[in-house]
């Protein structure tokens, strides 16, 4: 088994390593510089890890997927998701990222961690004591579906007709959501001009020029930059300042 993921400001990466670790399988970022047709080719079973961004697979990994379609023909995936709540089929999407029949879907799971949105008002920062509780459960479900794998069993989360329903009512408004929020990164005048956020972003949106950072309209809205900006001066789709970072979980 290869275990692959894109993580926004952690939560997925998380995830990722510690399935990997469980399985001692190998295990990447799709943002690391790597042979992945090669990679892809030497396994015959791929885990994708990935957030869910409004029901639907984000920008980051529908490209990699995309790009690599014909290296994951014929593959067994295992799509873990992470999620704030439930998200209907958001995993179930990857799926549609390929004909039918491309490849076979062994194991689907969907599994909560904390809030890392930190600039809008309804969604609170997750407090220690619920982040532990999260985590915990989370370790739990990673051993319950280590195990399962080992015992051959087949677990499809949301390919249900409910979780497909919720799934399409989100995912619906998903691409003008996403084509907005794409052109929506403000950088305020309290960017130092560091140059962390155009260093960090997955998908080169932003730049420096004339020492502070511009956005090329090309957002992921993974909150990444919003939550390692030192000066707290980037926005993206919600323009309140945030009032806190997410500092995602460590190694």
């Amino acid at each position: 088994m290869l275990t692959l993921y894109f993580s926004g400001t952690g939560n997925s990466k998380w995830v990722a390593r510690r399935f990997a670790q469980t399985m001692q399988s190998p295990c990447h970022s799709i943002e690391e510089q790597l042979d992945f047709p090669a990679l892809l080719a030497a396994h015959d079973t791929i885990c994708v890890v990935y957030p869910i961004y409004g029901s639907r697979v984000p920008l980051v990994m529908r490209e990699f997927a995309q790009r690599h379609s014909e290296h994951f023909a014929g593959k067994r995936l295992v799509i873990l998701v992470t999620q704030l709540i439930f998200s209907g089929d958001g995993a179930r999407a990857f799926m549609d990222l390929f004909p039918k029949g491309h490849a076979q879907a062994i194991y689907v799971e969907h599994i909560l961690m904390p809030n890392n949105v930190c600039n809008f008002f309804l969604l609170r920062k997750t407090s220690a004591k619920r982040t532990a509780r999260q985590l915990r459960c989370a370790e739990q479900r990673i051993t319950c579906i280590a195990e399962d794998l080992q015992a051959g069993r087949v677990k499809l989360r949301g390919f249900n007709a409910w979780a497909k329903f919720l799934g399409a009512f989100q995912g619906k408004q998903w691409p003008a959501m996403e084509a907005k929020a794409m052109r929506s990164v403000r950088v305020s005048a309290a960017c130092t001009g560091c140059g962390l956020c155009a260093k960090i972003c997955p998908t080169h949106n932003l730049s420096m020029q004339d020492g502070r950072a511009v956005p090329h309209e090309r957002c992921s809205i993974c909150y990444r930059c919003i939550n390692r900006c030192p000066a707290q001066a980037i926005t993206c789709f919600f323009h309140a300042k945030p009032q806190w970072q997410y500092e995602g979980l460590g190694e």
